[in-house]
Formats: C-alpha cells, structure tokens, sequence
C-alpha cells in the first residue's frame, strides 16, 4: 500500500525568482508533486508545498536543503521573517497510509542526511523533538543565524541533534520535524502602526495566554502591519475563531482587519469548519457538502443502500485469507467508533438549553474527538502498509547482513510505532468519554457506554500488536522507551 507524505520546506529567499526555482528543480525527484510555491520580498522568504511517497519525498527534500545552501548567503541576508538556516525549516506530515510517528522516523532519517552530505547541522522539533524545550520552533531559532552562531559551540543547550556545534557558514542549521497540518494565516490591518500587530500578536498567541496552538507575530508588511500567525491544530482552534479574535482585538486600538491571507495550502475541512462557525448552521455536517458526498459515494466510503453495505465491505476484507488487514487495523476501526460515538453524543448536548453551561467543553471534546477519529481511520491503513513494509524488508535482507539486519529493524520500528499510536489515542478517547457522561444527554448513557467499550477493545488489541512486534526487535533503547509508554497506558 502507497503512503502519503506533505513536506512543506520553508527556504530563506523570497525576492529572487531565479534561485527558487533553482532549488524546485532539485527537488524533482520522481513520485513527488509540486503542489505550491509561495514567495514573499518583505519577508524574504518561500514556501513550498510537496506531497509524495515517503522515501521519495526524503530525498527530495534532502537535495533542496542541499540546492539551498549553494544558493543562499545568510550572512547577506535581511528579511521581516526569523530565519535559522538557508533552508530554514522542513517538517513532514503524514496524509495517507502512515502516522505521525512514522513522519518522525521519517524527519530523524533527513536531519541525519542533511548533516552527512551538507556539513548542516539539524535541530529536531514538533513530534519529532528529542527534548520537551524543542517542540517549539521559537525555542530553536532564539536568537536567529546570528545568535546561534555565536553561541552552538559555548552553550550546551544549543547542540544539534545532528552534526558538530558549529553552523554552516553561509547556509546556517536546518531544523527538520514532523507535525500535524499547519495553517499559516495572515492578516492584514488598516492601518501601517506595526506595534498595534506586535500587541494584538501577543494576545491571540497561547505563549502569552491567548488561543491554544496559536503562534503570532507582527510584521510590516507591503506598507501595513500583519498579525502573522501559524495555527498548529486548525480542529481544536478553528481559524474562524482566530480572525473574531483579532477582529475584537484590533478594535481596541480603533483599527479593523483590512483583508487577510493563506500562505500555502489549507484543508477543505478548515473551510467548512469556518463556513459552520459564520453561519450557525444547526447539527452541520461535512456530509451535508454536495461534492464531499459524492466523493463518498462514488469512492465506495458511502452507501446509500443503508448502513451494512457501507461496513461490509471492511468487514468481509477482515475475514479474508490473508494477512492485511488484521487485529491492528480492526483496533484502529474500533478506535474510529469510539471517538464517533463520543462525538455523536456530545454533538447531541451541545446547544441544547440543559446543558448550555458545558457549552465550551462539549466543543472542546468534538474538536479533539473529531481530530482522533480521522487519526484512527489513517491508522487502519497504515497498520496493513507497515506489516507490508515488514514483509518487504525480509525480502530485501536476504543475507543476515548488518545492513540487512538494518532494514528489519527500521521496518519493525514501523509497524510497532503504528499500533502504540493507536493504543495511546484509544486511551484519550476512554478518558474524553468518561468528562462527557456528567455533561451530556444521561439518556444517551449507552452509547457512551458502547464507546468505551470499544476504546477498550482498541487499547488492548493495539498493545497486543506492539507486543508482538517487540518480541522480534534487537534495538535495546527502543524496546525500553517503548515498554516505558506502554506500561504507562497498562495502569
């Protein structure tokens, strides 16, 4: 089964035309789609947006950090946009056929590229951090080229996770990750005052208090001030609710929103969720979409001829003969129920005259529900293409080389990180269906009831799959942080 992987490298040049497309063209590697490109002179800065299989696209993005540092000279260069590297940030997202954790395997294996071909340091954030201060990118880039390159050798803090605490001299560090689907959102003021953006920017950011997964900058930017934003989780904080936010705040200094921008791409569903926020439209669902319910239909996701012939087709692969899908992906699919479940029933509540003093924490427990369920229906792909890959590294070691060990070893890695994802997202299910039954509908009992369960169902079958696979793993420090977690869901 094919994977799916969008990479969104963000490269320090927005005002020569010539370079950016230099580096586009080594990055044309066969099996990855150019999807967009966006360059910005006042911030100095390109966007670029892939998307393809995972090996592919690990090297693609690994020739353009590679194209880059020819091209870029950061000690030359000046732009509004913080900036580390030539090729200043590269994160990985999984789309299809894989999860999170394989997009961080995935960002470990390019930062290690990087340093060995390039001689460019990498820094580790989002998922794929290896410590908890380098999660945030903001915590990384302290300071800019300038000031990590006075400080990577003397300040133990500043140490790559790959590479010599020494920076590249004109083409800086690189920092590589793995995230989920990040929007970057602008919007622009009437008015040029930039410190009337820089204070609204600090309101709306969740660093300084304001809206969780937002982080916010203010810029001048083609003669007005911008509140620059990245919304790291759009589900939870929908972009709707950012721009009211902004709109209240900048109407404090007597300004208002003059228009606002999508640098890159962004998911339908953000729009759709935008569209509900705006229009109040009662118990509104994406299936209420026309083409999205054509798409369904006509993609076999959907039945019309009632619910059974929707399920049997999953149901009847299950019983086949073979050996995906299995146990994993039926954990994933009971997973999926259970945050459906959940959703349903708070989506029930929520509204209505009982229970409107919940109203913040029924929204909050479908937005995360919403965000799990989509996370467990990748998974049941991705479990069958990580038993494939297992399979097909077998093949590939045919002699008991170290090399050939090699390859088992990252192949099971794979297959075992799949299902302890889905056995750690199962348990936050089992607990957000737990904080709903106090607030919720006391006559929809039994379906939280059934959604437990089958959170259950999904936790135990999912550590069952890690378990086997452990049983074949010779990678020590692995298997340890591993049991480590999974001890953690056992109590």
């Amino acid at each position: 089964m094919s994977t799916l992987v969008e990479c969104v490298p963000n490269f320090s040049e927005g005002r020569d035309r010539a370079k950016v497309d230099a580096i586009i063209e080594a990055m044309k590697v066969p099996g990855v789609y150019l999807l967009d490109r966006e360059m910005d002179a006042d911030h100095n800065r390109s966007v670029i947006t892939l998307v393809g299989d995972r090996e592919c696209i690990a090297e693609d993005a690994i020739r353009g950090v590679g194209r880059a540092a020819e091209l870029i000279d950061l000690t030359r260069h000046q732009g509004a946009h913080p900036r580390l590297g030539a090729a200043d940030v590269v994160p990985f997202v999984p789309i299809e056929g894989l999860a999170l954790e394989d997009c961080v395997t995935l960002a470990r294996h390019v930062g290690e590229e990087i340093w060995k071909r390039y001689q460019i340091p990498v820094y580790l954030y989002e998922a794929a951090a290896t410590t908890p201060e380098r999660q945030n990118l903001e915590n990384i880039r302290r300071g800019q080229f300038e000031g990590l390159r006075e400080e990577i050798a003397s300040n133990p803090a500043r140490r790559p996770d790959f590479g010599e605490p020494r920076i590249h001299p004109t083409a800086g560090a690189t920092v590589v990750g793995a995230r989920k689907f990040l929007i970057a959102y602008n919007i622009y003021l009437n008015t040029a005052e930039v410190e009337i953006a820089q204070k609204i920017a600090k309101a709306v950011r969740f660093s300084n208090g304001g809206l969780r997964y937002v982080k916010a900058a203010g810029f001048p930017v083609r003669g007005l001030a911008q509140v620059s934003m990245n919304l790291t989780d759009f589900e939870q904080t929908p972009i709707a609710r950012v721009f009211e936010f902004v709109c209240r705040e900048a109407a404090r200094y007597g300004v208002m929103p003059a228009f606002s921008e999508i640098v890159g791409l962004i998911p339908k569903k953000a729009l759709e969720m935008a569209a509900e926020w705006f229009l109040q439209i009662e118990n509104f669902d994406s299936s209420l979409i026309l083409e999205n319910r054509l798409q369904a239909i006509m993609g076999g996701k959907m039945a019309v001829g009632g619910l059974r012939a929707g399920v049997e087709p999953f149901v009847e692969q299950l019983a086949a003969p073979t050996a995906t899908p299995g146990g994993g992906s039926a954990s994933a699919a009971a997973g999926a129920m259970a945050a459906a479940l959940g959703a349903m029933v708070a989506g029930m509540s929520r509204g209505k005259k009982n229970y409107l003093q919940y109203e913040r924490e029924l929204s909050d427990a479908i937005a995360r529900l919403a965000t799990l369920r989509e996370e467990f229906k990748a998974a049941i792909d991705a479990d069958a293409a990580s038993y494939d890959a297992v399979m097909k590294a077998y093949k590939q070691a045919k002699a008991k080389t170290a090399a050939g060990d090699g390859i088992i070893t990252e192949a099971l890695k794979g297959a075992t990180n799949v299902p302890l994802g889905v056995a750690e997202r199962a348990r936050e299910v089992s607990h957000l269906v737990e904080t709903l039954k106090p607030i919720t509908n006391p006559k929809m009992a039994s379906d939280l009831a059934v959604a437990g369960t089958l959170a259950q169902a999904a936790l135990t079958g999912a550590l069952a799959n890690v378990e086997i696979n452990l049983a074949d793993l010779n990678d020590a420090a692995f298997v340890g942080e591993v049991r480590r977690r999974t001890a953690a869901l056992e109590r």
